[in-house]
């Protein structure tokens, strides 16, 4: 099973990032694991409070609308305020800084469809130390809007046979054994070149290839998933990012899981990609999952 130790979660203090804030209480209490409030203030605003003491009581008004005086008590947690004026680099850099096992943050969605992600969601999926949760406004819930539990369904991983899709096949499976959930497996075969990295896993018919994909697709499942949870394959031909998000809406998905880099879903190129895309117009929450990175300590060791 995953580890979370310690989850951070930047917030600006307003009701649409206290969005997120709600599901990293829940995965903080389910997991035992600290959590982090984040605030990056830019050098020379103007705010109403300026220091720890003061950004801490402005947290815990906060976390007030989901817990109760006793639950915030029991609650380990601690306020973390920085300054910077990029607050993607901010966040990644606390999170390197801090040994994070999770980042937690909301994502506000540009209006047209084919629009970036955003600066500061982009920059912390490309470069954070460990995974991102990314959550959007307008999309299917899996955590109580008042108690914070976690009612997690359906999940579903987007594999392309890459090392990060293992690592995302990992986290999928991990949380399907927590709660008790459905584990959906989607690869798509691009029809866009016949040169994709998918089509390398045969050089047979265009019907052949499903036929191995979705053999393959049996392989990769962990032996042992099936005893806590009830596995569900697919393979699909199209655009990747198009057949994720179809599949999510058809089955009524509650998290996809996806590799932060990979055969097809590299957040390399940003504007286009299949990762992008998918954080984008995703109907549920997203969680990219990254490999962990060095700690700032072991850095300073080596």
């Amino acid at each position: 099973m995953i580890k979370l130790e310690r989850i951070l979660c930047p917030t600006d203090l307003t009701t649409e990032s206290d969005e997120a804030l709600r599901y990293a209480i829940a995965l903080a209490c389910a997991y035992n694991a600290k959590l982090m409030l984040l605030y990056c203030r830019e050098p020379g605003s103007v705010v109403e409070w300026a220091n720890s003491s003061q950004a801490a009581r402005l947290f815990e008004q906060a976390l007030f609308k989901y817990m109760d005086a006793n639950e915030v008590k029991a609650l380990d947690w601690e306020p973390v305020l920085v300054e910077g004026d990029n607050v993607g680099k901010a966040i990644v850099k606390e999170a390197l800084k801090r040994n994070a096992d999770l980042i937690v943050m909301r994502s506000r969605r540009r209006p047209h469809a084919a629009a970036l992600l955003g600066s500061t969601a982009e920059t912390v999926c490309q470069k954070a130390p460990c995974p991102v949760l990314v959550t959007h406004p307008s999309e299917r819930e899996w955590v109580g809007l008042t108690t914070c539990q976690i009612d997690l369904q359906r999940v579903l991983v987007a594999y392309d046979n890459s090392a990060d899709a293992d690592l995302a096949l990992s986290y999928g499976t991990s949380l399907a054994q927590q709660y008790q959930t459905e584990v959906h497996l989607l690869h798509v075969i691009s029809d866009e070149a016949p040169d994709e990295p998918e089509l390398a896993w045969s050089e047979a018919s265009r019907e052949s290839s499903y036929e191995i994909a979705a053999r393959r697709l049996q392989q990769v499942i962990p032996k042992e998933a099936c005893l806590w949870c009830n596995i569900v394959t697919a393979v699909r031909c199209g655009p990747p990012w198009h057949e994720i998000i179809g599949y999510a809406k058809e089955h009524q998905i509650d998290l996809i899981c996806i590799g932060a880099s990979g055969n097809g879903f590299a957040l390399g190129k940003v504007f286009g990609s299949t990762t992008d895309r998918v954080l984008r117009q995703a109907p549920c929450p997203v969680l990219v999952s990254r490999p962990m990175k060095a700690t700032s300590a072991s850095i300073k060791a080596a």
